[in-house]
This record gives C-alpha cells, sequence and structure tokens, in this order.
C-alpha cells in the first residue's frame, strides 16, 4: 500500500481534523459518480483506505511505528513514490519509471 499521508497529501504531524478536511476534499474530487474517470474508483478506493487507516488513533500509531522502524531500500523509488503522489494530488500523472 502507498503511504496513506501522501495519498492524503497530509504530514504525519496532520491533526485529525486536517485528515478529515483533506479526506473530503479528495474524496469528493475522486468519487465515481462525480469525476467519470476510469481510475476514479481505485483513486478513490485508495483514499478511503488511507483515511480509515488514518482516522483511527490505533491504527494510525501502529502504522506510524512500523514506518519509523524500516530501511530504505531503494530511496530513489521512495523519492519517486513521495513525488508521484505529489504530483498526483494536484492531478499530473508522472510517467511510471520501472527498474
Amino acid at each position: 500500500m502507498e503511504n496513506p499521508y501522501n495519498i492524503l497529501g497530509v504530514s504525519p504531524t496532520a491533526s485529525t481534523d486536517d485528515i478529515k478536511k483533506a479526506y473530503r476534499a479528495l474524496a469528493m474530487r475522486h468519487h465515481p459518480d462525480r469525476n467519470p474517470s476510469a481510475s476514479a474508483e481505485v483513486r478513490f478506493n485508495a483514499i478511503k483506505k488511507a483515511y480509515e487507516l488514518l482516522s483511527d488513533p490505533q491504527k494510525r500509531a501502529e502504522y506510524n511505528y512500523s514506518q519509523n522502524n524500516r530501511i530504505v531500500i531503494d530511496p530513489a523509488q521512495e523519492a519517486q513514490s513521495l513525488w508521484g503522489s505529489l504530483f498526483n494530488r494536484c492531478g499530473i500523472e508522472l510517467p511510471r519509471s520501472d527498474r
């Protein structure tokens, strides 16, 4: 799963209200009933899963703990993922680099 903070476009220190605001804005933009794009449903489901994880304090704490104790094996792929999430949130699709 992609980083839920990246999916919602919030920082790991974001408040519950900030997470909820970001979720609502993205859910409205990518809801399949409002967005005719073929990828809208996939994006909407990713947004929904990210919100479900980050809105529950216990699940969020477990996720943060696991993220803080992981080893980044491929920094270039990690950077591509982070930048890709940012651009996707703005509606810009970056080409994927498969290595």
